[in-house]
C-alpha cells in the first residue's frame, strides 16, 4: 500500500472526543501546527501560518489518547495522511486528516510520566467459555463475525 505517512509537531486544539463504534473505539481531535522561523533581522522567533488537522486514533491508541491528552498540550503525531474534499454551503472545501499510528507528548516542551496500560488476558478457548456461561444461565448465544476496518 502506498500511504503517505507524516510526523506532525503541534498542539491539541480541541477536546478529545472518544466514541465506541462497531469497528472499535475511536478518538478524534483537532491538531494545530504552527511553523516557526528565526527572524535574523530582529533576532527573534516568529510564528508563521497555522495548519489544522483532524486526527483519528483507533482502538487502544484512541482509548489511551482520550485518557491522557487535554487541550493545549504539545504532541508529536505520526500517521497516515488523508486529504478529502467536500462541498459545504455551496463551496468546495479541503480537509486534511491523519489516521494516527503513534502519538506522544512533545518532551522538548515539558515532562511526562508514562504508565503502561493494563491488557486484558486472552482467553484460551473463548467459544467454549461463552457457551458454558450461556448454558449455566439458560440463555441462547448467537455467534457473530466482527471485522475491523
Amino acid at each position: 500500500m502506498n500511504d503517505t505517512t507524516v510526523t506532525l509537531v503541534g498542539n491539541v486544539a480541541t477536546a478529545v472526543e472518544y466514541r465506541d463504534t462497531v469497528a472499535g473505539g475511536v478518538a478524534r481531535f483537532r491538531f494545530a501546527v504552527t511553523a516557526r522561523r528565526w527572524d535574523r533581522e530582529r533576532g527573534l522567533w516568529s510564528d508563521g501560518n497555522t495548519s489544522f488537522y483532524t486526527v483519528s486514533a483507533w482502538r487502544s491508541l484512541g482509548a489511551n489518547l482520550a485518557a491522557s491528552v487535554s487541550v493545549g498540550e504539545p504532541l508529536v503525531v505520526h500517521g497516515r495522511l488523508k486529504v478529502r474534499e467536500e462541498e459545504r454551503d455551496g463551496q468546495r472545501k479541503t480537509f486534511v486528516d491523519v489516521d494516527a499510528v503513534a502519538v506522544g507528548h512533545d518532551l522538548s516542551r515539558g515532562t511526562a510520566a508514562f504508565r503502561r496500560a493494563a491488557r486484558a488476558e486472552p482467553r484460551s478457548q473463548p467459544d467454549q467459555d461463552l457457551w458454558a456461561v450461556a448454558a449455566e444461565e439458560g440463555t441462547a448465544v448467537t455467534p457473530q463475525l466482527v471485522t475491523a476496518p
